[in-house]
């Protein structure tokens, strides 16, 4: 892989261009990445409303029919439904894990297998989340395992 980076004082905006001979899973990766670093979602907390880097969100889960973002420091509300942020995040590192939870692949440490062909999904704040079985292919071949 070859990385250029032209700097161009006169430029208003950054470009970024991808020059490959096939597009590949690794490159795909790099683009959502990419995507998802400008990528910002609003979640409200004790009457305040505050802009989130969707990177730092380690996954979004529905409660009683409210739906909140989840960071390391945080628990945020979010005025959105789970198959809108779904919609919203399909190209970056999220996946539906079961019917109420989308996660974040970035922050997941480890992968247990459990009864029933679920998987337990520990994350970086070292929170566990189910992976249902209806779910658990999906997530093993996004994550690139078996």
């Amino acid at each position: 892989m070859k990385i250029t980076i032209n700097i161009d004082e006169e430029l208003a905006d950054t470009h970024i261009a991808v020059s490959c001979g096939q597009l590949t899973p690794e490159i795909e990766r790099l683009i959502a990445t990419i995507r998802i670093f400008n990528m910002q979602l609003t979640g409200k907390r004790e009457e305040e409303v505050f802009l989130l880097d969707a990177a730092e969100v380690l996954y979004v889960e529905t409660v009683d029919k409210k739906t909140f973002l989840y960071t390391k420091e945080a628990e945020y509300e979010s005025g959105l439904k789970l198959y809108e942020l779904e919609e919203q995040l399909e190209h970056a590192e999220f996946v539906r894990i079961n019917k109420s939870c989308l996660m974040n692949m970035r922050h997941v440490i480890s992968l247990k297998a459990d009864i029933n062909r679920r998987i337990a999904a520990t994350m970086s704040n070292q929170e566990q989340l189910m992976i249902s079985r209806q779910y658990a292919e999906a997530v093993r071949e996004r994550l690139g395992v078996k």
